[in-house]
């Protein structure tokens, strides 16, 4: 008997040791990280999504194949601009969307939230909530009853339906909002157009770490997060664009301990130069409508595309929505053609005349002031939109301190607008590989600094010998200062 129990011993303690070697483990995961946003001085939104696995599928994994069937002839062509015609999705033999590069599949299960003040010991911790399938496998907390200026912990914990285990856990941290009377240091980054193609290391791009370096309070991205037009075609193809970028590990690092302001434009919309109502056969099955619906799952924001938020007593920034109000681009220009639309122009000038901030920063995901490419009309530096972008360019110049930040174009520059004397920082693409679309020896009267490269924005309020000063500093992609500009409260600009 003895020898019996010893040889049951044995093998049971062999059965547990190649089980616990060979079973999967189990979930759900956050692969696409956690997102922080609509920070203010007492609220902020924590996105949360639960994925099957706890890592992307790899950069050798295999794309799909997409072309376009020719409507004469039959036959499937490669892309040549942007057709006007049917797509055709292939995927390769036993692939699928969820196996395919970047594939990060979402999956049913619980998520929780827990946070309190930094040092601090008591946590408050929020009720266990289902996450949505019908919204990317997300749920977004809405926190309250924050307390200004202050530093935030939080700990995200996943579990399946069944059972309250544990399956994934992650730590983040944000700043909340100053309060409006307080004077306060307050450093911010600026970013757009981060393209897939054009990620510039294994890890995701590089921006986010070299900015995560200078301590942001928060973070802006304009828009063009992603770039749904050559292979959104559906609108699971276009969820999958979210989750390969945002499963990089650098986008989950930076983005679990900075808070983020989203500004969706026309590539995270649908497609180039997109506005309501643009008919075209080149998105195959995925519409604008399903594009503006997306983004709200894919990012913290809440129902409001447009905003202002005050950072202390020196600094208020206004974020405004740039595609679902807009006329059709090709329109004749005149005062009933409008990229805002009558009541986001309203709510604009009226909440900039209300705020006694300091300094004053429209960051917008299209330039106001540019220059521009003479073959685009599509932003308010363009001639097809000149009408409005007069009447801001106008109304921006009456007010003290206020300049504009833009996304959208593909270079860094800084410039005067020479009507009104408006001063416009273009923050550039995220990566140099993105950078493009002017050329470099082409600096106009108008230019303060231009530079066709990427990289990213930062903008820096503080109290220098008692007076508030705001310096903005451009950098390329490993975080080297390209050039820097400063002014101070009491100067002209």
């Amino acid at each position: 008997m003895k020898i019996n129990n010893l040889k049951i011993g044995v093998l049971v303690l062999f059965l547990s040791m190649f089980y616990s070697c060979t079973r999967k483990e189990s979930g759900p995961f956050l692969a696409t990280g956690i997102k922080i946003g609509e920070v203010t001085q007492t609220t902020a939104i924590v996105w949360v999504r639960l994925t099957e696995n706890s890592e992307r599928i790899g950069n050798d994994a295999p794309m799909p194949d997409f072309k376009y069937e020719d409507p004469e002839t039959g036959e499937m062509e490669e892309r040549k601009g942007r057709p006007d015609i049917t797509p055709v999705v292939t995927y390769p033999e036993g692939y699928t969307i969820h196996t395919i590069q970047g594939a990060t599949p979402g999956s049913k299960g619980d998520v929780r939230l827990k946070y309190k003040i930094k040092d601090e010991q008591e946590w408050i911790q929020l009720d266990w909530q289902l996450v949505n399938p019908e919204q990317a496998y997300t749920y977004q907390f809405e926190l309250s009853s924050l307390l200004a200026g202050k530093e935030y912990e939080l700990l995200v914990e996943a579990s399946p339906i069944k059972g309250k285990r544990v399956s994934a856990s992650m730590e983040g941290k944000f700043k909340t909002a100053p309060n409006a009377h307080t004077p306060s240091n307050v450093n911010f980054i600026v970013t757009t157009g981060t393209s897939y193609p054009d990620v510039d290391s294994e890890s995701g791009y590089k921006l986010y770490p070299n900015s995560l370096k200078l301590d942001p309070e928060f973070f802006v991205h304009t828009g063009d997060i992603v770039y749904y037009d050559g292979m959104g075609k559906t609108a699971d193809l276009a969820r999958w664009h979210w989750d390969r970028m945002y499963s990089y590990p650098n986008n989950i690092e930076y983005h679990r301990q900075v808070a983020t302001y989203f500004i969706k434009d026309d590539h995270d919309t649908w497609m180039n130069d997109a506005y309501p109502g643009m008919e075209t056969k080149f998105m195959g099955e995925f519409t604008y409508e399903q594009g503006t619906r997306i983004f709200l799952n894919e990012v913290p924001m809440g129902d409001k595309t447009y905003r202002t938020i005050r950072w202390g007593k020196d600094l208020q920034i206004w974020l405004p929505e740039g595609r679902d109000y807009r006329s059709k681009n090709p329109g004749p220009d005149g005062p009933q053609k409008t990229i805002w639309g009558k009541e986001q122009m309203e709510w604009f000038k009226s909440t900039v005349l209300e705020s006694d901030a300091t300094f004053k920063i429209l960051i917008s995901p299209t330039p106001i002031v540019g220059p521009d490419r003479g073959n685009k009309n599509d932003n308010h530096a363009n001639i097809g939109f000149q009408y409005e972008g007069d009447v801001l360019r106008k109304f921006i110049s009456e007010q003290k301190n206020m300049v504009t930040v833009c996304g959208d174009r593909h270079w860094q520059y800084i410039s005067k607008d020479a009507e009104t004397g408006v001063i416009e920082f273009s923050c550039g693409p995220g990566s140099d590989d993105h950078a493009g679309g002017w050329k470099q020896d082409n600096k106009l009267p108008e230019h303060i600094y231009l530079n066709v490269v990427g990289g990213f924005l930062e903008g820096s309020v503080s109290q220098l010998n008692g007076i508030p000063t705001l310096i903005f500093r451009h950098y390329n992609p490993d975080g080297a200062i390209l050039n820097e500009y400063t002014y101070d409260s009491e100067r002209p600009l």
